[in-house]
């Protein structure tokens, strides 16, 4: 029988039958743990199974709930991250998704444009559309607006969807619930920016702020790493990721990194290098248009300060 992941504790498993509704007209949600080892394509993660995945289950107690998972059905697409035990490895954060939201502050906590161009670049390199969503406009003065507009202005022109919204007081909410609607989406952010506010605005009969820790530290937090899936009322699902500061980018040589950020991708094969890294060769379409200003030099910063953390190893 077929089923979803909503929930990795890393041995066990939340799953709910597609097909099965309880009384209430929830889908029947069962314990699961898995059969063996399973490799999937070849990849190396610490976490074969993860949530989104659609597995095939079998029966082991009825009367305990218990089920065993015996097959992992083909994934639409996935996202990692970078394990935290071993950065060789692959965590994967959730599968089979729609879109990437990530919330994002100006101010209190200010989110660095380096943060927003890893999770774009992430979310590129799995083939995700991607949402920024900036919140707490309600504390937002002459100053953040200016900013919010700057950085609307970049995102928008590479074909990102930025929205401003205020949980606290209600603006663009809305708006933003109607993007999540009979969607995949995986919601993800730095701890403070009010994600968890936004949860509870979607789900306002349970007290989602438990699931977020405040001021996390990394020390301790196993749970931290662990994805949750919930069904949205109104259609769609969301996959939270409390605690998850950092994606990481898994697997990107440098010599592709400009193939993620769309408005590189779209001038490389103007270069005068086949090859070109976009930094000091002669002849290159991406330096031209940063010094034309039709790419934005804070996009051209992070593109080379990530350049610089790839670590160089054989891919």
């Amino acid at each position: 029988m077929k089923a979803i992941v909503y929930k990795s504790t890393g041995s066990w498993y939340v799953v709910k039958v597609s097909d099965g509704l309880e009384p209430s007209g929830h889908l029947k949600t069962f314990n699961a743990r898995m059969l063996g080892k399973f490799k999937i394509d070849g990849l190396t993660s610490t976490n074969p199974i993860a949530v989104g995945d659609t597995v095939e289950i079998e029966m082991e107690n009825e009367l305990e709930g218990g089920v065993t998972i015996t097959k992992i059905y083909d994934r639409k697409n996935y996202i990692t991250r970078t394990s935290p035990a071993n950065k060789h490895q692959h965590h994967i954060i959730a599968s089979n998704l729609d879109q990437s939201l990530l919330f994002a502050t100006i101010k209190d906590p200010k989110t660095s444009q380096g943060f927003i161009d890893r999770f774009l670049i992430s979310s590129e390199s799995f083939h995700i559309p991607a949402v920024i969503v900036f919140n707490k406009a309600d504390l937002y003065k002459k100053k953040e607006e200016e900013k919010f507009e700057m950085v609307k202005a970049i995102y928008e022109a590479i074909g990102y969807t930025v929205k401003k919204i205020s949980v606290e007081t209600g603006e663009g909410v809305e708006e933003v619930k109607n993007l999540l609607k009979d969607k995949v989406t995986l919601l993800s952010g730095h701890s403070g920016v009010g994600k968890s506010s936004f949860l509870n605005k979607i789900f306002p009969e349970m007290n989602l702020k438990t699931l977020a820790v405040s001021d996390w530290s990394g020390k301790g937090m196993h749970t931290t790493t662990f994805a949750e899936m919930f069904d949205v009322p109104f259609g769609g699902k969301i996959i939270d990721t409390p605690g998850i500061r950092e994606l990481g980018l898994v697997d990107i040589p440098k010599q592709e990194l400009s193939h993620y950020f769309p408005e590189m991708k779209a001038l490389i094969n103007d270069c005068q290098f086949n090859n070109c890294m976009h930094t000091n060769e002669p002849n290159c379409a991406v330096k031209t248009a940063v010094e034309n200003n039709t790419i934005s030099m804070d996009r051209y910063i992070s593109y080379c300060n990530i350049l610089e953390s790839i670590e160089e190893r054989k891919f």
